[in-house]
């Protein structure tokens, strides 16, 4: 036995298909493509097949991803304010019942205030949320930030205590208790 002896086993070397040549290939007038369709045609190759599962790209989000306990807040800026108070809408105190009526928002609205503009007068600020410059400024103003953890419908469904201090109580997580069972 020497290298030029050497052959592949019988079956392991078949000839390529020879697509298009007629009847006299043996394939028919098929060319074994089976009959019409796109996967008749030249050209043609499915880019993912995934075995009739749900493919990737139905599976996933096609842009971004959104939490489900996302908060989208309404944004109000310190030049806003300062056009309020000249306007006399407000005067010494701006509440969350303030903010839903002059921004024609909701009671299930979350409010945070952003420091653009100046602002000149003291005044008592409640909202969700602060932007730092925003914080800086009213208290440089005199003023002062109040933090509302809950909207104003979350704080109408707390019981045993006022709308006021409702909104500036913080929420309690639900930790769910599991039984544990006592092994001897």
């Amino acid at each position: 036995m020497d290298l030029s002896s050497l052959r592949p086993a019988k079956g392991a070397v078949k000839n390529k298909k020879r697509v298009g040549r007629g009847q006299g290939s043996g394939n028919g007038t098929t060319a074994g493509k089976g009959n019409k369709g796109q996967q008749s045609r030249s050209g043609y190759g499915r880019p993912i097949m995934e075995g009739g599962q749900i493919p990737v790209y139905r599976r996933l989000p096609k842009f971004g991803f959104t939490p489900v306990d996302r908060k989208s807040f309404n944004t109000v800026n310190l030049s806003q304010i300062t056009q309020w108070i000249e306007d006399g809408a407000i005067e010494k105190e701006l509440t969350l019942q303030d903010l839903k009526s002059l921004c024609h928002a909701s009671n299930a609205d979350y409010f945070k205030i952003l420091g653009n503009g100046e602002l000149s007068a003291a005044i008592t600020v409640t909202a969700h949320a602060f932007s730092k410059s925003a914080e800086e400024k009213i208290n440089a103003a005199g003023g002062k930030v109040i933090k509302a953890f809950r909207t104003l419908e979350e704080a109408g469904k707390v019981r045993d205590h006022s709308l006021e201090e409702a909104l500036l109580k913080p929420k309690v997580k639900f930790v769910k208790s599991g039984k544990k069972s006592k092994k001897p």
